[in-house]
């Protein structure tokens, strides 16, 4: 592990230009997929909220992402996701602290995450950042036609 710091990351929001990488990134740092996992499905996200898809970069690589949507309801957290040569480096940090303070302009109250029940790795991340599990709540879905 490197003693480098938070401070040598930079946030931004992710571009059409990134698309593929990200897609690309996602398959190898990101913890199981998504119907949504295409060129389609992001580039429409990008397009409906261009600043809710947030990447951190380290030496010019993209080092993990983060999807901070608001819907003027609530606050949603997507693919969080760390590269694994970057991972308790700060990054997912970084990434959480963006994506809070982007919905505290926005006048969200309050972030929820989707979290894979297995994946042990991500709820330790969740807790260490101060996120709660509520286990009174399930989530239901229903693909829809295309």
């Amino acid at each position: 592990m490197s003693d480098l710091s938070k401070s040598d990351l930079s946030i931004r929001a992710a571009t059409p230009a990134d698309l593929d990488e990200v897609l690309a990134f996602w398959k190898e740092a990101a913890e199981g997929t998504s119907i949504s996992d295409d060129l389609d499905g992001i580039a429409r996200l990008v397009a409906r909220d261009p600043d809710c898809l947030l990447l951190a970069e380290r030496d010019g690589r993209l080092a993990g992402t983060v999807i901070a949507g608001f819907d003027g309801w609530r606050c949603h957290l997507y693919r969080l996701a760390v590269h694994p040569e970057q991972r308790r480096r700060g990054v997912a940090t970084a990434l959480l602290s963006a994506a809070e303070e982007r919905f505290v302009s926005l006048g969200g109250r309050r972030g929820d995450a989707m979290v894979l029940d297995a994946n042990e790795r991500a709820r330790h991340a969740w807790r260490a950042a101060g996120y709660e599990r509520e286990s009174q709540w399930s989530r239901w879905v229903k693909p829809l036609p295309r």
